[in-house]
């Protein structure tokens, strides 16, 4: 048998059970690191599913999508994800961390996708943080000798991003609603979809923004006409991020000496925006939650725009704002499709190695980035806002306004490297980087800051939710 690593695997080793398995069915093996895993379509993505039967283990290629429905139709069962808290139990009863993608571990069906089998080797997650097995295509074929192979995944490549125009995002979302609803009459989106108005104070703050006479004298005034709005500004001004000197001694104070007109516009606009639509009940396991991951978008995405050369930089305000508001498709797509939006979930859950809104697209036609576009445009959001939204995943994006949706996705994909929202880590081209002027290392150096004050930033993630 071999085992070798392409490291040093003298302190790594499998866990002896799993060891144990393969010596029983004469699989040989290498433990080789994640980066050395090899293409997408040789790795495998291995999801315990369960219903009222049992569990069922199933293994697709990591350049798939697991599509629960197609699945429950092959075996003839409702089959969803074993929620995390069971799975963390199954998984320490063999003392391991991760799931492996072993059918020989678990007393379960396994189905497998066929095409897993096409290629000279497979690399499967070994349990062990960080590390794969690498198996031949003959030793893959003995491993899964009594899992069912059928076609049943759907390739990541089928579900790219629609074109992005205006246009083009309200059929989508037209053709979405027509397809799970009994509304075919109306024809204007508009008119199906009873999306409340802009809040009445958000309506107000947004004509302050374009008004170069507006001070901080009319803000405040504008502040403290909603009692909680006006209490939120005080408490973000006194919170620990901000380390004021001084009590902080009414709505004025908070914004002249300690957040900034700008600032506290932004902060007003998205604690408006998210009280018109409530946090949904149900939300994919092991994601950040939304005013979490919202706020630490907004922090870096500032911090980001600070560090890019002067000739670049945007407007930081709209920046700061579409940070902020980045993910608000996401609240807007549990309002519009609630019958649905579990079936979303469990997807998310079944397929942590997929970006959500890819998930979306399959599933329903239309995603959380086009409906948080259509939305920001119908409440004549700025055009930088709806843009940055449209197009944060997109690291290619180079049309109008790109700076916003760039500096997005960037923000998306240093968070992602340190477990901070949801879907797997997102690459950053050198383009994208050049574009902004900036380079990986300030990038990074900008979020590890961010990261250090985690516990003032708690705090204030904690004010926006009390406010919601």
């Amino acid at each position: 048998m071999t085992t070798e690593a392409v490291r040093d695997t003298h302190s790594t080793s499998l866990p002896d059970l799993i060891e144990k398995l393969l010596q029983q069915q004469g699989i040989a093996y290498q433990l080789r690191p994640l980066e050395y895993a090899g293409p997408a379509a040789q790795q495998v993505q291995a999801c315990l599913l369960c219903d009222s039967i049992g569990t069922v283990l199933s293994l697709i290629p990591k350049d798939h999508l697991l599509d629960l429905k197609r699945v429950g139709s092959l075996l003839g069962r409702d089959l969803q994800p074993v929620r995390d808290g069971e799975l963390q139990r199954i998984l320490s009863k063999h003392q391991l961390s991760e799931l492996p993608g072993l059918p020989i571990l678990f007393n379960s069906p396994c189905v497998c996708e066929q095409s897993l089998l096409d290629h000279n080797y497979v690399s499967l997650d070994s349990g062990l943080p960080g590390w794969c097995l690498q198996l031949s295509q003959n030793d893959a074929r003995t491993l899964m000798a009594k899992a069912s192979m059928a076609r049943f995944a759907v390739p990541l490549s089928s579900l790219n991003d629609p074109a992005g125009s205006p246009e083009q995002d309200s059929q989508d979302l037209t053709d979405a609603v027509q397809n799970f609803t009994a509304l075919r009459m109306k024809q204007r989106l508009e008119e199906t979809i009873e999306i409340p108005p802009l809040p009445e104070s958000a309506q107000k703050i947004m004509k302050l923004r374009v008004n170069p006479d507006a001070d901080v004298e009319d803000l405040a005034d504008v502040v403290e006409t909603d009692p909680s709005l006006a209490a939120q500004v005080v408490s973000w001004a006194a919170s620990p991020y901000y380390a004021a000197p001084g009590k902080i001694r009414s709505v004025e104070d908070a914004i002249g000496r300690v957040l900034g007109f700008d600032l506290v516009i932004n902060l007003a606009v998205g604690l408006a925006l998210g009280k018109t639509f409530k946090l949904p009940k149900d939300a994919p396991e092991r994601s950040t939650p939304y005013w979490e991951q919202a706020i630490y978008t907004a922090a870096v995405i500032e911090g980001l725009a600070k560090a890019m050369p002067r000739e670049k930089r945007p407007e930081l305000g709209l920046n700061y704002l579409a940070g902020l508001l980045h993910n608000f498709g996401y609240l807007v797509l549990a309002y519009i499709f609630p019958p649905y939006f579990k079936m979303i979930c469990r997807h998310v859950e079944a397929n942590p190695h997929v970006a959500p809104h890819l998930i979306e697209q399959h599933l329903i036609g239309v995603t959380r980035d086009q409906i948080g576009s259509w939305l920001s445009r119908c409440w004549d959001m700025p055009d930088e806002v709806s843009i940055a939204l449209r197009h944060q995943h997109n690291p290619h994006y180079q049309g109008e306004e790109h700076v916003y949706a760039n500096l997005v996705y960037l923000t998306l994909a240093l968070l992602s490297r340190h477990q901070i929202g949801s879907g797997p880590q997102m690459p950053i081209p050198d383009a994208l980087l050049a574009r902004l002027g900036l380079s990986e290392d300030k990038a990074e150096e900008v979020v590890g800051k961010v990261l250090e004050a985690r516990d003032a930033l708690r705090v204030l993630v904690n004010k926006y939710q009390a406010a919601n």
